[in-house]
């Protein structure tokens, strides 16, 4: 496949994840993928990955996400891989491509994942690195609102020990989903690239708590 065929392909699945994302949450829309499509483009270009599948699989890697279809956790990779057979795309590429979208998610800490290449390794530190500083921040308190979590509730301890199923169905207040989360991920990162770029997101989150903690106890 040449490389004007592969910039249709792109194009193509760039205009079908904006139609399908229109009315997404915002912190899985389509500016999300647009940030992670960019972040991971930038890490591959320091790492060895298929440009190709990058592409894709940072593009698709949220198309259905399972905890807006009922935990559906086949959905994503299903339309994934009809979508890139209706265009006629290399099985192989097609393949490659649904795996990532089946693995890509962090799925709680005890999770032990069973697929890896460097192409998710890729996609996966540009979807970590979107959950992590300021962004991060953003789009936890955003999805908790969406589904009415509270903010915080000092009552309520982080559990670190949840299996993957536990994880899926957890309602805690948000602040806890920064320890069962978010501040693990500088340690999940796969690549060298990624590594660098989550250290000044982890410091910013660990800031953050500082401060929120204070202003809560109202100290600041």
């Amino acid at each position: 496949m040449s490389g004007s065929d592969d910039q249709v392909i792109v194009d193509k699945t760039v205009v079908f994840v904006k139609n399908q994302l229109k009315n997404a949450e915002g912190g899985h829309d389509w500016w999300h993928i647009q940030r992670v499509w960019t972040t991971s483009k930038a890490i591959a270009a320091q790492e060895k990955a298929d440009d190709l599948i990058v592409e894709l699989g940072a593009l698709l890697h949220d198309i259905a996400d399972s905890k807006f279809h009922a935990g559906d956790e086949d959905i994503g990779p299903r339309t994934a891989r009809n979508f890139l057979a209706d265009l006629g795309v290399d099985e192989k590429i097609i393949e490659h491509v649904g795996l990532i979208v089946a693995n890509i998610s962090f799925k709680g800490r005890k999770h032990e994942q069973t697929f890896r290449s460097p192409e998710l390794d890729v996609i996966q530190d540009a979807d970590r690195l979107d959950a992590m500083g300021a962004i991060g921040i953003a789009r936890a308190f955003n999805y908790g609102g969406h589904v009415g979590r509270e903010l915080y509730n000092p009552e309520i301890k982080p559990n670190l020990e949840m299996t993957k199923e536990e994880y899926k169905k957890a309602d805690a207040p948000t602040l806890n989903h920064f320890y069962e989360k978010l501040l693990l991920l500088k340690d999940r990162m796969n690549t060298q690239t990624g590594k660098k770029l989550a250290e000044r997101r982890h410091m910013f989150m660990e800031r953050y708590l500082e401060q929120f903690y204070s202003e809560w106890e109202g100290k600041n």
